[in-house]
């Protein structure tokens, strides 16, 4: 992931609870930033950064994403003071994504897609245990005629109150049955095998993407420990099947 520094707050994207919004950066780009102070904090980034690289390690179409650093004296051009609160709680390292300009919401009734892309969208979902990819909130673009998945930072909710086990890699994710695709996911069992080796093929290196900013100071340590203590999790998470024979329960 590459680094940018944040030069212009454009405008806020009210439709989320999290307040992100628009920003341009010195490489002259604008992005989606989410905002370390915002809401659930340091972890929804943590999140995003993990389940991005999970997504493009199984060939899903992700926007670029970048750590994005943020001076609070962006707060002094801002006239709400909601936003100057947010931006001087975020000063320092954020997340961000590319600004897919033109793009328009994902329509389940309009936008077809193929069994073998839904499939593995829903296991990559079920995996990461993501609970924002439903009919009413569904968190995928069309652009280009191609479909893009964003927002992943309510995944891995396991960890806003979490001891570092293993755990909760056992859970089924039941809430994979409001799944936006899973009516059009018929080959989930086809794809898991070449998922499972692609993950486990991209576990170290997305871990090793976290900052240490992120990460402490931690219930679970030193940074080396929280990165570890997610390599487990992740590790034991492939070696169970459950989240995946509750996507397959849900579609029978």
């Amino acid at each position: 992931m590459r680094h940018v520094h944040v030069v212009r707050y454009v405008t806020p994207l009210r439709e989320g609870g999290s307040l992100p919004a628009i920003v341009e950066a010195d490489d002259l780009g604008q992005y989606v930033l989410k905002f370390r102070g915002a809401g659930q904090g340091p972890r929804a980034l943590i999140a995003e950064v993990l389940a991005g690289h999970f997504a493009a390690a199984l060939g899903l179409r992700v926007p670029d994403r970048v750590f994005a650093t943020l001076d609070a004296s962006l707060a002094m051009t801002e006239p709400d003071p909601e936003i100057q609160d947010l931006i001087r709680a975020s000063a320092g390292l954020n997340f961000g994504i590319d600004y897919l300009p033109g793009s328009a919401t994902f329509d389940p009734a309009a936008d077809p897609v193929e069994p073998e892309l839904a499939s593995r969208i829903v296991w990559f979902d079920a995996f990461i245990s993501n609970v924002d990819r439903t009919a009413r909130n569904s968190n995928m673009l069309m652009w280009h005629d191609a479909l893009w998945l964003i927002d992943h930072g309510a995944a891995l909710y396991f960890h806003h109150n979490w001891d570092g086990s293993t755990a909760a890699a056992a859970s089924r994710f039941p809430m994979v049955r409001d799944h936006v695709l899973l009516p059009r996911a018929s080959l989930l069992q086809e794809v898991d095998a070449s998922s499972r080796e692609r993950i486990a093929a991209a576990i170290g290196d997305a871990v090793g993407l976290l900052p240490d900013a992120w990460l402490a100071p931690s219930e679970l340590g030193p940074p080396d420990a929280v990165r570890s203590a997610y390599r487990g999790y992740f590790e034991q998470r492939l070696r169970e099947r459950g989240f995946l024979e509750e996507a397959l329960d849900a579609r029978r």
